[in-house]
């Protein structure tokens, strides 16, 4: 699965996760660190990205619009980098099995 992590979200971790998601970005790498929720949303989803955010209004968008883009929301908190790094790799076959869902517009992560 391929990730856009949001700009709540330390751009390290593309590095940090590249094995298990390569191919993976942070908005900043791809000239949205001040983009709009809109803006980033139409770019996950034009180019085949789940968003991974600690905001609340991506699920509410998943909620009103469905996918794509799917949207792994990170509920952690006040966190470093790398517990944020850990929960992804722990949960890594929890992302695979939500990729693979033609249903599931969001995931929970905690």
């Amino acid at each position: 699965m391929k990730l856009l992590f949001d700009q709540n979200l330390s751009h390290r971790l593309v590095a940090l996760l590249a094995e298990h998601y390569p191919a993976s970005v942070h908005v900043r790498d791809v000239g949205l660190g001040a983009a709009d929720d809109q803006v980033v949303w139409s770019f996950a989803a034009q180019n085949g990205l789940a968003i991974v955010s600690k905001d609340s209004d991506f699920q509410q968008r998943a909620f009103l619009y469905g996918h794509p883009p799917k949207i792994i929301w990170v509920r952690l908190g006040n966190c470093t980098t790398a517990a944020v790094a850990a929960l992804l790799r722990a949960r890594y076959d929890d992302v695979l099995a939500f990729e693979a869902d033609p249903t599931a517009a969001f995931l929970v992560l905690s």
